[in-house]
């Protein structure tokens, strides 16, 4: 379905049965809103949006600003979240100006990054790397598979049998491992073995997956804890940090192995945590993702969302479990549209439900357009 439409949509006494993996009632989600007749217009929103982004942030050094009131700091695993951002727009559009950007963008990361690709931090690489697959599928232009690989090998580097395996958060600490550090590069790794068909993706993928699965994913429910670090001589595993972007990242690598491998484990773990993430008052509140602040936190919901979609849109999802997600991404979707965004400036704060004033990060902004392109998404694959 393409293009806009009208929606009509009742959202008072709203109630989404989300099934979970015992197909149980998990309850009302939403909160209540007055009947409306909306207008939503994703693609063209999307396309506003990116084009705001670029006119707000874009520096003379060829990368993105921290913030809309022009702070210069150079943030690399932003960035490296905007180079996938233009591949959505590419492939939303078929505009070659966004792969134009693209390759434009990673050469200034390169340029910011003191001349060379590989940085101190695990997932600000493997964020570059995934986004440049992208790139690379949709362009044929080495320069993108080339730095992705070049990553991956950085990356694998800092896997060591400390705590029976898994990445650590950054090149310099060996006992902290996070979760930031083991999915993406998990993703990574299949995005590699789809292009390359070397085993040794693959069988990186499952290493990786197997040892986060076992150390950082709560068995009962499927949220992800955040990392296990040594702190004064003892193993202590971070449970009461759950964050959406290491939930969107959890969701994604057990998507993709499930794609790859067709083995029901890895679809089964990806319910089981969407079904959490939909609920769980560390992530949501009354069926909107939480408010987790501008920095680094503005970022994360956007992650959550993209790897949702590609759950969303997975062929062998059962159709009542795929139209409960579907709603969970809709009440997003028209909440940020009708509420978040603010107009002319197509800006988006962190949280959802109101405009921005005042400052408005980077990393915020890129959450607002993966929301948007993802619906924009949603809609042409006639999901909505």
């Amino acid at each position: 379905m393409k293009g806009s439409k009208i929606v009509m949509f009742w959202l008072i006494g709203l109630v989404m049965l989300v099934t979970s993996c015992e197909d149980g009632d998990l309850g009302a989600l939403n909160d209540p809103k007055d009947k409306k007749e909306v207008e939503y217009t994703w693609a063209a929103t999307a396309d506003s949006m990116q084009e705001s982004t670029i006119n707000i942030y874009l520096s003379s050094q060829g990368t993105f600003r921290e913030n809309n009131e022009g702070n210069e700091f150079f943030h690399y695993w932003r960035n490296a979240h905007m180079v996938d951002v233009l591949v959505d727009g590419y492939l939303r559009s078929g505009e070659q100006d966004y792969i134009t950007r693209a390759k434009t963008l990673l050469l200034g990361i390169k340029s910011r990054n003191n001349g060379r690709y590989p940085n101190d931090f695990i997932d600000d690489m493997a964020w570059l790397a995934i986004a440049c697959t992208r790139a690379y599928e949709v362009s044929d232009d080495e320069l993108f598979l080339d730095v992705s690989k070049l990553l991956w090998e950085e990356n694998l580097k800092y896997w060591s049998d400390v705590y029976g395996g898994g990445i650590t958060w950054k090149v310099n600490t060996p006992n902290l491992k996070n979760a930031v550090s083991n999915a993406p590069v998990a993703i990574l790794s299949l995005r590699l073995y789809a292009i390359e068909n070397d085993t040794k993706y693959l069988d990186w993928a499952k290493d990786i997956y197997a040892w986060q699965k076992n150390t950082l994913v709560d068995p009962a429910t499927g949220l992800v804890w955040d990392h296990i670090d040594l702190v004064d001589g003892e193993v202590v595993v971070k449970k009461d940090w759950v964050f959406t972007y290491n939930m969107g990242t959890w969701i994604g690598a057990a998507t993709e192995l499930y794609q790859v491998t067709g083995e029901q484990s890895y679809l089964n773990d990806a319910i089981k945590s969407a079904n959490s993430m939909m609920t769980s008052p560390k992530l949501t509140s009354e069926g909107l993702l939480r408010d987790e602040g501008q920095g680094d936190g503005g970022l994360f919901k956007g992650i959550l969302v993209r790897y949702f979609t590609r759950l969303i849109e997975l062929p062998d999802l059962n159709e009542d479990r795929r139209q409960d997600y579907i709603e969970f991404m809709r009440f997003n979707g028209e909440t940020l549209y009708e509420d978040g965004i603010a107009r002319p400036s197509m800006l988006c704060g962190p949280n959802w439900r109101s405009t921005p004033g005042g400052v408005v990060d980077f990393s915020t902004q890129l959450s607002g357009i993966m929301l948007i392109e993802a619906m924009a998404r949603l809609e042409e694959g006639d999901f909505l």
